[in-house]
Formats: structure tokens, sequence, C-alpha cells
């Protein structure tokens, strides 16, 4: 019921993150972006609560009720982790009725330093992504984060055909000496019917399943002249109707019912075969589509995308006047010949506000003359030890020299 509940909101999100990225080659985990939104929603009223529910495509409560189910329910085949940190000298128990409400699984406490994060990053990311999207500065009041992951071998791998397999009017066919061809079992494809790309091919490869959990992954391709983000919103429709396993699926067209030759990502043929079926007519699809392979990072401080709106929920928790915001994603994903692997971490620091402008006036102390120096012991044994303040040298700098040789080279590791 979940996953049913939550994929029209999410494809309605999805849309809005891929139209900001444009038609580049890139991944993106719009589900990474939409959990962290979804849990900091209850922290909002008024105004920043229908900002955040217009955005996540349903009301606060039940974005947050969907995001938790998802995170305290770990799917087998795909790593999850959420993480919010506060910075030291904050007050932690002013979070304390919206923290209450978050994951169980949720990590919390002081903000870590930058190698701790990159370290979270790599840990629930099976170590596809090496560091957090986000740098730690003394802005931050409060880093709120999730991190996605899967790495899944194909039930049935593909098997590999020459570059030219992929047709001579794409551009790719002589560009490529190999590609993948479906096998022949295991995999599904057909052509569907869709709101928004029109006619579309559809190729659909499955991972062996695990603990009655199981991952797909959809390729849809439509005519070159669609644009990206009707084609991206087509494979959100299609992939609502591609998991029962139904053949053909909901939506998918006869292959009678379309012209011989080639189409916008097909070519059509018949020939005369032996089958038993009772009408005499018998539909296949096979696929052919390359490897590929993405690593991106994504701002989304866009405000379609909801991130300056949850850190203005947040900062009020905290007392926090008019407070920044910066949201990013690190994402990757691998497609080959055995299986697939792609993870993403997503990261929204809530920053504190520019302090007002002012006069600062600066001072460059110049040694250019003769002038005293002092060393002076500290000794902290036992509280104050009978060192402590005692100055041990003293000079008078009146005879300056140019610096060592020494001194004109790189120190040696550890300096």
């Amino acid at each position: 019921m979940t996953t049913t509940t939550l994929h029209a909101p999410l494809a309605r999100y999805a849309a809005r993150l891929h139209a900001g990225i444009g038609g580049r080659h890139h991944v993106a985990s719009p589900l990474g972006a939409w959990l962290l939104l979804a849990l900091a929603a209850p922290a909002a009223t008024g105004g920043l609560r229908d900002e955040l529910e217009d955005v996540l495509g349903v009301d606060a409560a039940t974005a947050a009720g969907l995001a938790t189910a998802l995170l305290d329910a770990p799917h087998p085949l795909v790593g999850s982790a959420t993480g919010l940190w506060h910075r030291p000298g904050t007050d932690p128990a002013a979070l304390d009725g919206w923290r209450a409400g978050l994951p169980r699984t949720t990590a919390t406490g002081p903000l870590p330093a930058q190698a701790e994060l990159d370290a979270w990053a790599r840990e629930h990311t099976l170590g596809l992504i090496d560091r957090f999207p986000l740098t730690v500065s003394p802005r931050v009041l409060l880093l709120l984060a999730s991190a996605l992951a899967t790495r899944i071998s194909w039930t049935d791998p593909f098997d590999l055909a020459p570059g030219a397999a992929l047709g001579g009017s794409g551009p790719w066919a002589g560009r490529l000496d190999r590609v993948l061809r479906t096998p022949a079992h295991g995999h599904r494809a057909w052509i569907a019917v869709t709101a928004t790309a029109g006619d579309v091919a559809v190729h659909v490869a499955s991972a062996a399943p695990r603990d009655d959990a199981g991952l797909v992954v959809l390729s849809v391709v439509a005519d070159p002249a669609v644009a990206p983000g009707d084609v991206l919103a087509a494979a959100h429709e299609v992939s609502g109707t591609a998991l029962d396993g139904d053949c053909p699926p909901a939506g998918s067209r006869s292959l009678f019912d379309l012209p011989l030759g080639a189409g916008p990502a097909w070519t059509l043929r018949e020939e005369q075969v032996p089958m038993w079926a009772r009408d005499g007519r018998e539909e296949r699809h096979e696929a052919v589509l390359p490897c590929w392979s993405a690593r991106d990072e994504h701002d989304l401080t866009d405000p379609a995308l909801g991130f300056g709106a949850a850190a203005r929920a947040l900062g009020a928790l905290l007392g926090a006047a008019d407070p920044g915001v910066e949201a990013k994603q690190a994402a990757m994903a691998r497609y080959g010949r055995y299986g697939f692997e792609a993870a993403a971490v997503t990261g929204t620091a809530v920053l504190s506000s520019l302090p007002p402008e002012g006069v600062r006036r600066t001072a460059e102390l110049r040694f250019g003359h003769p002038y005293a120096v002092v060393a002076v012991a500290t000794d902290r044994r036992g509280g104050t030890g009978p060192w402590h303040g005692v100055p041990v040298f003293s000079a008078w700098v009146a005879e300056p020299e140019e610096p060592a040789a020494d001194d004109l080279t790189d120190p040696p590791a550890p300096w």
C-alpha cells in the first residue's frame, strides 16, 4: 500500500527535479530528496506547511508516515539511512517534539566532522558515494541527510551483440563495438501507450528477489523528438504498471496494431513460422541497449524543490531568524551485462543567517625594526603546575637573517 500511495506524488516530484537538471546525461534520486522533505514537513506551520505539502504532493502527516514506513522497514535490496545532526551550542531540546516523529533508525547527535560525514556516506552507499555532498561550515545549525543504495545482479544476464544492432538511424550504432541484447528468457519488453510521450519502447530487467522483495529496472525510449522530461514522466507512468508481471502489461500496444518497418524506437518485421497459437498470431519482443554509467552532484536549492521552505521550518524550531539553506545530492549509477548498482546521498543544511554588515579594520603588524621575544612555559599538571607562566627564554631581535635553505623547501610529512 505504501508504494502505491507514494507513486503519484513521487512521480510529480521527479518531474520537478529532472526539469531543473535538464536533458544532459545524468542520474538522480527523487526519492532521496523527497524523503528529507517528508521528514521535515511536520515541523512546518502555516504558509510554510502549505508550501511543503504542495511540493510533496500529499499532506505533511501522510508524507511523514510514508517516509517512516519505508525507512523503518528496510528493503532487502535497497539500503537506506537517515541522519539528523545539530551544531554544538544549539539547544537540541527545541527539536524534541519534531524529532520524536522521525524514523527510529535515524542517526542523531552533534554535528560530525567532515571526515565522519564522508565515512557515513560511504558506509550507507556500499562505498559507491565517497564524499558527503555538503561541506560543514561554522554556519551550519542543523544537517538532515538521507542515503540510498543498491547493488544487484540480474536474474538472467544479457547477451552481447554488435553495436550496429542499435540501428543505423541512431547516433550510437557507429560509436559502440558491443551492446546488450535481451536473453531468450527472463526479461520483459513491450511497446506502451503513455500520456506524455506517446508510444514508447519498454524493457525490464529484474534482480533475483530476496525475502520476497525484489528490484526491477525499466528502460523507456521514445521518439527522439520527444522532450527528455516527457520521456522521464512516461517512464514513471509505465513503472506503475510494470510490477505485476502481466503479459502483456496494461497499456501495451499489440504489435498487430502497428505498421511494419521502422518506428520511433523499434523495427517491426513479420514472418511465417510454425506455432500453436489459436488465432495463428504470436507477438515477440527483443531489446538491444547499451551499457551506461553516470555520476552527478545536484544543487537542490531551487524553490520549486522545497528545501528553502524546509530550512525555514526547521530553523524556526531553533529560533533562527531568516535561516539560509544548502541542499545537494550526490548520485551515481552503473548498468551492465550482469547487474545494476546505484546510490545517492542527499543533504540539507539549515544555516545561521549572516550577521548585519559593519565596519572592519585590519592591522598588519610589521616587525621591521628591533623587537623583543619571550618564550613562556605552560604547565597544567594537577590543575596548574609549577612551570605554568614561567618565562623560559627571552631575546631582543636586532639582526635579522635570510631564511635558511631548509625553510625554502616543503616540510616533510607529517609536519
